[in-house]
């Protein structure tokens, strides 16, 4: 990804990918049991609870037993790349050169396959260690396109999970994402626009505004992910993209009347689509 014998310097192409200089000579360490624990916890009560800030989870962690304070379940909150979902000013300071898109799906009827795909990235807990889960969603039929498990949070896993989307399937009217840094970098936005989409983005901690994600990440947790203690990232992928194949064939959703995505996608793709 980073070429050090570019004529671009280290810190421009750095930046054109949407990671910060610092992370390009970071190197990994193993990351402590308990913490590993917590940020399971943590997990858990972020999916039924995603309201809970900080203060709240140090609270509700204290009572399972852990010893630990609010500043520690913020910094693991930021490793995970978890935040507290509820409506509240926008005063955080923007990244430098990243721009905010505004939310375009308010009152919008989505009623046709290929027109709002949906992405979003979870924390996927392991054994040793724990990875990334960034999907693809149809947002009408609840189809999984494309889906990827990696080790960081970077916006090139992003632009690869939508790549391979739009080879597959097509391209929509509305790309719509959350504000993560992953999403407002400049090598994603490209590849929505030069795609010929328009890009959404959804209210800072709107968790509403990409609910279709939302419930997905609670499907996928509790029907595999926490029914398993992975041994390494090739293990997680490997079992989780085995699960994406059986939720978009097998499993029924009563709001697509009992129909599986598979099934809903393709009744409700376009003529002109189907034609091609």
């Amino acid at each position: 990804m980073i070429d050090r014998d570019h004529s671009l310097s280290i810190s421009r192409q750095a930046q054109l990918v949407g990671i910060s200089r610092g992370s390009v000579y970071y190197k990994s360490r193993a990351v402590d049991t308990v913490d590993l624990d917590l940020m399971r916890h943590i997990d858990e009560l972020h999916l039924e609870h995603p309201f809970m800030g900080a203060r709240m989870l140090r609270d509700q962690l204290n009572r399972k037993g852990f010893v630990v304070d609010r500043k520690h379940v913020s910094t693991l909150m930021k490793r995970m790349g978890v935040e507290a979902l509820y409506k509240k000013p926008n005063t955080s300071k923007k990244h430098p050169g990243h721009k905010i898109y505004p939310y375009l799906l308010r009152n919008l009827a989505i009623d046709e396959a290929n027109q709002v795909w949906a992405l979003d990235t979870t924390y996927i807990p392991m054994a040793k260690g724990f990875a990334y889960l960034t999907a693809v969603v149809d947002w009408a039929s609840r189809k999984v396109l494309a889906s990827k498990v990696a080790i960081t949070l970077e916006s090139c896993h992003a632009v690869d999970v939508l790549q391979e989307a739009f080879a597959h399937h097509g391209r929509p009217e509305i790309v719509n994402t959350d504000q993560g840094s992953q999403f407002t970098a400049d090598e994603f936005v490209q590849a929505v626009k030069n795609n010929g989409c328009k890009l959404s983005m959804d209210g800072r901690g709107a968790w509403r505004d990409n609910v279709i994600v939302e419930r997905l990440w609670k499907s996928v947790k509790y029907e595999r992910v926490y029914l398993y203690a992975y041994d390494s990232v090739t293990e997680a992928r490997k079992s989780i993209m085995q699960y994406m194949d059986w939720y978009n064939k097998s499993r029924p959703h009563s709001s697509l009347a009992r129909k599986t995505p598979e099934e809903a996608y393709v009744e409700i793709l376009p003529m002109i689509e189907m034609a091609i």
